[in-house]
């Protein structure tokens, strides 16, 4: 599980990121690159790490649910995600 302050410093990228959304993107489209570079360095939404929502895992994240794998497998296999279920043939 990844520290409480890895996972509110990544929250915090999020928003800003999404404050200086609008302001990027025209700026971008105007070519003003001078005041792009003046933004946040964390007002990039490149500096963005796709993490668990629940622990924090930065690896094995699935986009569609929002989790890691292994939180995923624990929630599937206790039938707390709607509409999956344990395929076996």
């Amino acid at each position: 599980m990844a520290k409480e302050s890895v996972k509110a410093r990544e929250r915090k990228k999020q928003a800003t990121v999404a404050k200086y959304a609008a302001k990027r993107a025209a700026l971008k489209a105007a070519g003003d690159y001078a005041a792009l570079d003046k933004l946040p360095k964390n007002a990039s939404p490149v500096r963005l790490h796709n993490r668990c929502k629940l622990t924090g895992r930065p690896r094995g994240y699935m986009r569609k649910f929002g989790i890691n794998r292994v939180t995923f497998r624990e929630m599937a296999s206790a039938g707390l995600i709607p509409g999956v279920t344990k395929s076996s043939w």
